[in-house]
């Protein structure tokens, strides 16, 4: 079995309040991305270190394209998503949405989100805050979604029990 169902389409592009969209990340992003994440990868590290070890100091433009295409394969195969939030010209990134299958027990997926550092604060971020929630419940098929650093801080998810995979 697995977390969504065979017939199960994930979108391609959703618009985002105040002119932004999401769409799944490819490896072709690595040249916008890059920038966007070493640019704000202090916050990032305090936020995602401790559960993913990312971004790390030392990583590279290369490590980063490989990440992206990982991504990429893990979307096709419909194993977990991480969405781009870009501007309508998709020439500046602003952040990313990751929906994956749970790690930990009482939930059947598991959401967070950032925006890079100068969004941090802005009708942007808000808007954000506000929507993916909104989203996920409506073009998603879970039942009982996490939303890890917003319904309870990574420092809390972390010492959840591991899901049962048996």
């Amino acid at each position: 079995m697995t977390w969504l169902p065979a017939d199960f389409v994930h979108p391609l592009r959703v618009d985002v309040p105040g002119g932004c969209h999401l769409r799944p990340i490819s490896g072709a992003d690595a040249a916008i991305d890059y920038p966007a994440v070493t640019g704000s990868r202090e916050r990032l590290w305090s936020i995602f270190g401790d559960a993913w070890g990312w971004p790390a100091a030392t990583m590279t433009y290369e490590a980063n394209r490989a990440d992206l295409e990982r991504h990429a394969a893990e979307i096709e195969a419909h194993e977990s998503f991480n969405y781009v939030l870009f501007d309508e010209a998709e020439t500046t990134e602003y952040g990313c949405v990751y929906i994956d299958p749970p790690e930990k027990a009482g939930a059947d997926a598991e959401v967070s989100w950032w925006v890079v550092d100068d969004r941090v604060g802005t009708p942007l971020e808000r808007d954000l805050d506000a929507f993916v929630p909104r989203w996920i419940a409506g073009a998603w098929p879970f039942e009982r979604p996490r939303f890890i650093g917003r319904d309870l801080s990574w420092k809390e998810w972390l010492a959840l029990p591991d899901r049962d995979r048996s």
